[in-house]
This record gives C-alpha cells, sequence and structure tokens, in this order.
C-alpha cells in the first residue's frame, strides 16, 4: 500500500493524538495480573497493544472492549498456560509484548512459546534473556532471537542487576519477573529510561521503591484492581510537534498529552532549539503528568544531543531529524545506537530515505550529522517506511514541506501505534 501526499500552507486548529503505547501495553497487562475487575480507558486499539490483549486473553484474563475502553477481569499472579493452536503466543511486530511479557512467563510454573512476525525475529533478545536467565528462568532461543521457549519457575531467585544500556523493556521485564522472586529485586541503569512500569506497579499495590536509576522490587502476593486513564502518547503527537514547527505560518494546539519527565526529551531538545512551544493544563492523571502542547511556527537553530538525552526522546528520534534539517546550523546526535536494533535499522533507514527528499543527512554509527546550512527546502520522492511506523509518519510530515509530490510505499505499517494517522494530519492541514 503507498499513499501519495504534497506540500501544505500551513498547520493549525485542535488535535488529540491516540493513547500512550507504553502504558497501554502495562495498563493491559497489571490488570490481566490483578485480582478483581479493573477498567483501562482511552486505551490505544493498535496492532501491537491487540497483541498484548489476546496473550493475556489465552492466559487467562477476560477482557471486554467497549468503545475506547477496556473491562478486565485479572487472572492474578498465577496464569494459565495458553497452549491454542501452533504456537502459544504469537506476538507480531511488539517488541514490547514479547520482552515485558518474557519477565512474566518468567514466574509461570509453564512452559511457553513467543514468536513473532519478520522484523519482530531480527531484533534482540538476549538482553531480557540473560537477567530472566540469572534469576532462574530456562530460556531457549534461536541464538539469542525468536522463537523464544520460556520455562517458568516459581519463586524466582531475587537478583542486583545492572544494566549499562538504558531500556525501559528490559527494566520492566526485570521488575516484573520480581512480583515472583524469592526477595528484593534490583535493576540499576546507567541512565533513567522510561518510569511507566514503576508508576504503575506501584498504583497496583506493588512494593517498589526508586533510589536515582536504581529501582528495587519486592515480591507480590496479589496486585489490585485499578481504573486507569492513558494520556495520549508523546510520541504520537511528536509528529504534529514537527509539522507545526517546520510549516511556517502554522499554530496547533494538541490535546491531552502524556510528558512524564522520562518521556519529554524532545519538548526540551526543541525549546533550546527556539522553538515556540507552550505546555498548558498541566495536570496528573493515573499517576501521569498530563498537559495540552501548543506549537506555532519557529526558526529554529541547530543543537548537538548525546547519550545522556536519547533515553528521554529515543521513539522520537526520526522525526527530530527531519526538524533538525529545518534548523540553522549543523545538528549532531550520537549515542542512539539503540536505532539500529527498532523495527527497522532507523540510522540507516531515516538518513537514506530524507536523502531522497534532499536533505543533507549523514549516518553515524550512532547517530547522525544533519546539515541544516546546506538550505531548508525538500522536493517530492517515492520513499520506504520499510514497514517501520515512525519512518513512515516521519516522512508523511516531511511531504508538508517538500514541493511536488511524495509517494510513501508500504504507509499502512502506521496501524502499529497510530490507526488513523494520515485522516489526523489531513485534518489540521490547510
Amino acid at each position: 500500500m503507498e499513499i501519495k501526499l504534497n506540500k501544505i500552507n500551513c498547520v493549525s486548529g485542535m488535535i488529540e493524538v491516540p493513547a500512550d503505547k507504553s502504558i497501554t501495553h502495562r495498563a493491559v497487562m497489571l490488570s490481566s495480573l490483578a485480582e478483581g475487575n479493573s477498567v483501562v480507558r482511552n486505551y490505544l486499539p493498535s496492532d501491537d497493544c491487540s497483541k498484548t490483549i489476546e496473550a493475556f486473553r489465552q492466559m487467562g484474563a477476560e477482557i471486554k472492549i467497549d468503545g475506547n475502553d477496556l473491562y478486565i477481569k485479572g487472572a492474578g499472579l498465577k496464569l494459565t498456560s495458553p497452549h491454542s493452536g501452533k504456537y502459544d503466543i504469537y506476538a507480531g511486530n511488539s517488541g514490547t509484548t514479547t520482552r515485558l511479557l518474557s519477565g512474566i512467563l518468567a514466574g509461570q510454573n509453564f512452559e511457553t512459546v513467543i514468536t513473532g512476525d519478520d522484523s519482530l525475529s531480527k531484533r534482540p533478545m538476549q538482553r531480557v534473556i540473560e537477567p530472566l536467565s540469572k534469576m532462574g528462568a530456562d530460556i531457549k532461543s534461536n541464538d539469542g532471537l525468536l522463537p523464544l521457549i520460556i520455562k517458568g519457575k516459581n519463586p524466582l531467585k531475587a537478583i542486583n542487576y545492572e544494566n549499562d544500556k538504558s531500556t525501559a523493556q528490559v527494566k520492566s521485564a526485570v521488575l516484573f519477573a520480581g512480583l515472583y522472586a524469592d526477595g528484593a529485586t534490583t535493576y540499576r541503569e546507567s541512565v533513567k529510561s522510561r518510569d511507566h512500569s514503576e508508576r504503575m506497579l506501584k498504583a497496583f499495590g506493588a512494593d517498589v521503591s526508586v533510589d536515582g536509576n536504581s529501582v528495587t522490587i519486592c515480591p507480590a502476593e496479589r496486585l489490585t484492581a485499578q481504573d486507569v486513564t492513558v494520556p495520549g502518547d508523546i510520541s504520537s503527537a511528536a509528529f504534529f510537534i514537527a509539522a507545526a514547527l517546520i510549516v511556517p505560518g502554522s499554530n496547533l494546539i494538541i490535546k491531552n498529552v502524556g510528558v512524564n519527565p522520562t518521556r519529554d526529551g524532545l519538548i526540551e531538545v526543541l525549546k533550546q532549539m527556539g522553538a515556540d512551544i507552550a505546555l498548558t493544563n498541566m495536570r496528573e492523571v493515573s499517576q501521569e503528568p498530563v498537559c495540552d502542547i501548543v506549537v506555532k511556527y519557529s526558526r529554529l537553530r541547530a543543537i548537538n544531543i548525546d547519550a545522556s538525552l536519547v533515553p528521554r526522546m529515543v521513539d522520537e528520534i526520526p522525526v527530530f531529524v527531519l526538524i533538525a534539517t529545518q534548523a540553522q546550523g549543523v545538528t549532531k546526535v550520537s549515542g542512539a545506537k539503540e536505532l539500529r536494533v527498532k523495527e527497522s535499522d532507523r540510522i540507516e533507514t531515516v538518513t537514506s530515505q530524507l536523502k531522497k527528499l534532499g536533505a543533507q543527512v549523514e549516518s553515524l554509527e550512532d547517530g547522525f550529522i544533519i546539515n541544516g546550512d546546506s538550505g531548508f527546502n525538500l522536493a517530492g520522492a517515492v520513499v520506504d517506511s520499510f514497514e517501520d511506523h515512525r519512518i513512515a509518519m516521519t516522512l508523511a510530515v516531511a511531504s508538508l514541506i517538500a514541493k511536488g509530490e511524495t509517494v510513501i510505499n508500504d504507509s499502512h505499517c502506521v496501524d502499529i501505534s497510530f490507526p488513523g494517522f494520515y485522516k489526523s494530519l489531513k485534518d489540521i492541514c490547510r
């Protein structure tokens, strides 16, 4: 499937973006492990989150969909074996489903197989296999890749685990496994990654303590059902922030966006570049900070981003590179090697496809050099998403300032995180 897009005059109006994907995954998982009836309001009905829902239905949770809400009768911490077909659990393209679920399955008294699509089957799983194996789970893999065959153990062995990488998926897997351990489990990371799991585990009644970049969780006898409202996803909002910043004359309001301090790196960086961005109506919803974001077209100046900032904006870096092509000066991004093991090698895909549109972008082993001084004009071309939702959406935003027609191949992959993205984009284009 392809989509054809053209340059526009400006972006304006008011928009709401879909619910946060990371929070939806965790809300479904913890509600399914809780005792009692939980409600997850404003969940994200994306392909990835649907895989998590189906996995827990297979293991004993009762999950009903009613409009934008989920009603979940939890199965408790001890799940039932899925065994329902050729493969036990199919995670599709969802790395979050696979890695977080691995931590939960590590503490069960049955064996489970997790498989995925071709893209997910190329993504590294050794990062979760290592700590979970140290806790006593028996995990077999295809040389660190899917399928994963997980034979759980209960109780698991409590560990102190230190990771030199900043990755919320590994941290969450270890914390979830810690619910089933024989003592307190501590996870330390070099730079703090997104903390949705810690916040939500506390809300569901787990004994969790945070000390800087360390998190300690104690084993749990039960979790208690909750009423969770999922805020708008800042990673989805990033594409509209970008559109308003780079299309002259734009003025846009994005409502009800989660601005967790472990996820707001893009906003911090853009303000340093001179972006006209205001956060209004600040409030807290289900343990998460939420606001409305007002964005106006801005002339930006280049900036350097290093490893200390990357974890707080890792999913937004593809569209940030596009923004940087419109900033005065040379922008450098480093410390972002994690992008090479996402849905695509995002360092290569971003570089190659933006070059097709006329941008001066060079890839580094761990990032990019973006030359905005070369001139701000892009031209339409035929480009490829590489079946990566964030690449497709970045290219769609680029088309808004590219002279002529831009054709995006495999454009349907946006459904992984943002069903209805192209309609939402069209609604604010003038």
